[in-house]
């Protein structure tokens, strides 16, 4: 069973008591969230012309070092919220015209996100989307199965010193991949709207490190062999900007060079993996961050009902 009293929502299993002091990831046992608001900047399926419903969480079991979020995932920037009001929310991105409902860094308050689908089942008509490190738990990703319609998983590392050095886990890989193969079988084969918008599936996002390019290379040969190529897309990125702590390792303290990121883009293609997106050498850009600015948080005037009861906040 998935808990706050000994935490064992992510791989990590610190198994602190968040009723009590936060967990590894800095989340307690109330809900956090730092932004609610149409975002614009997700792949092109996902941001479609009236934008992605994107909720982002505080807190992150994974905390890079060289996280461009770090605002949120590691220094505790949020506004605590009801359940209900998590509820409430949905439903207000639903009614701006969000695309779908874009999660964003949420396995540290999964028991709140699960109640919050609850309570809008019926309401809610817009896919789900689960936008995370990749780092995840197998027994909470199938706690997902049916609240979740497409999966937006990072790959960040196939060589565990890497991951190990920059992201302080040992098992990534391993973790990693089982939840993304667990991910592609609750959602089968991709699926598009008529206007072109993800409705079932996984798009892995890889982001292309400095010196990375090795790595990012295994990483596209273990998608080729082992991941069914009509329930995936393949989001690369180039976006890559020095922040937070990578001056403590000069290596990674610079921008990605077009060399590179050509080699990784170059052998992608070699493999077919040509389904998905490529971004732009001109991404590597901190416009990418959102203002982490409390939008979307405070009440509005959505009314959810719960088999004909309100939903106090």
């Amino acid at each position: 069973m998935l808990t706050f009293s000994e935490c064992n929502l992510c791989p990590r299993e610190c198994g602190i008591d968040r009723n009590i002091q936060p967990g590894f990831c800095q989340g307690t046992c109330r809900c956090k969230l730092a932004r609610a608001a149409l975002h614009f900047w997700e792949e092109p399926c996902i941001s479609g012309s009236r934008g992605s419903g994107t909720v982002f969480f505080s807190g992150c079991n994974l905390r890079c070092c060289y996280c461009q979020n770090h605002q949120i995932s590691s220094e505790g920037r949020g506004q605590e919220v009801s359940t209900a009001r998590l509820a409430q929310i949905f439903l207000e991105l639903q009614q701006k015209g969000a695309h779908n409902i874009n999660l964003v860094t949420p396995t540290p308050y999964l028991p709140h996100i699960l109640q919050a689908l609850d309570a809008v089942k019926g309401q809610l008509y817009i896919p789900v989307i689960y936008n995370s490190s990749g780092y995840e738990k197998l027994a909470t990703i199938k706690e997902l199965n049916g609240y979740v319609d497409v999966y937006l998983p990072d790959f960040k590392y196939l060589d565990n010193q890497l991951a190990r050095k920059y992201s302080n886990v040992d098992d990534y890989f391993e973790v990693a991949t089982a939840a993304i193969q667990e991910m592609t079988c609750q959602t089968g084969e991709l699926q598009f709207d008529e206007d072109g918008i993800i409705q079932k599936g996984v798009i892995i996002r890889h982001l292309v490190l400095p010196g990375g390019w090795r790595d990012s290379l295994a990483i596209l040969n273990w998608i080729k062999n082992n991941l069914p190529l009509d329930s995936i897309w393949l989001s690369l990125m180039s976006q890559y900007t020095p922040t937070f702590h990578v001056h403590k390792y000069p290596e990674i303290n610079r921008r990605i060079t077009s060399w590179e990121y050509e080699t990784v883009v170059t052998e992608a293609r070699r493999l077919g993996l040509v389904n998905g997106y490529i971004q732009e050498r001109s991404s590597a850009s901190k416009e990418y961050t959102p203002p982490f600015n409390m939008e979307g948080i405070e009440s509005n005037t959505i009314v959810i009902s719960n088999r004909g009861q309100e939903m106090n906040r």
